[in-house]
């Protein structure tokens, strides 16, 4: 039997090791590399022949969705399968952008993300199908890139000067491309407009 070699990435170490070993209990699956952090998985990857990685999308360093994209460059042969505690419509639109092949909660049973894994080594796409009716009625993200990038740095309450520095804007076009995403968010004032953004997932 032909075994799946599986990168694994998951911040939380008890529930990396814990997924490790019931993914290990498989007869065809075998854990070869693990990584903390999202800025870790390219060397993971590199350091070991895998077959598909397994990515948690809230990582620090690098979110799984940038890593998964970072590992489609290097490795278009590469499957991925992000894995996500929040089931966010938002999250799953961006997950496809970069080019996954199946996007699953974690606690989903350990069978089922085995059969996963199975599947896109087949060639097939699996989406959770409760996250994949929800995206559908939410519908896209409202916000273009830019607003995405400027509201995601405004996160951590950076003033208007912080994000237009780090950013290489002018405070004037920081502050308009704000002003549209608390429009385009529903919300009255700039942590608002975050924290709807990041509950549909558009950040």
């Amino acid at each position: 039997m032909t075994c799946i070699r599986l990168l694994l990435a998951e911040d939380q170490s008890m529930v990396r090791e814990a997924l490790a070993a019931l993914l290990g209990l498989e007869p065809d699956l075998e854990v070869v590399a693990q990584a903390a952090r999202g800025d870790e998985v390219l060397a993971a990857a590199r350091a070991q022949a895998v077959d598909v990685a397994l990515l948690d999308i809230e990582m620090p360093g690098m979110s799984g969705l940038d890593a998964a994209a970072v590992l489609r460059d290097e490795f278009p042969g590469m499957k991925v399968v992000i894995l996500t505690t929040f089931g966010r419509p938002g999250y799953l639109r961006r997950a496809m952008e970069a080019g996954a092949d199946a996007f699953l909660v974690k606690d989903a049973p350990a069978a089922r993300l085995a059969d996963a894994v199975r599947r896109v080594l087949r060639g097939e796409r699996v989406i959770d199908p409760v996250l994949a009716a929800a995206a559908l009625a939410d519908g896209a993200s409202p916000l273009t890139e830019r607003e995405r990038e400027v509201l995601g740095a405004a996160g951590d309450g950076s003033t208007n000067a912080e994000i237009a520095e780090v950013l290489h804007l002018s405070q004037g076009t920081v502050r308009n491309y704000l002003s549209t995403a608390i429009q385009k968010t529903g919300a009255r004032n700039r942590a608002e407009a975050v924290r709807a953004a990041r509950d549909k997932g558009w950040l």
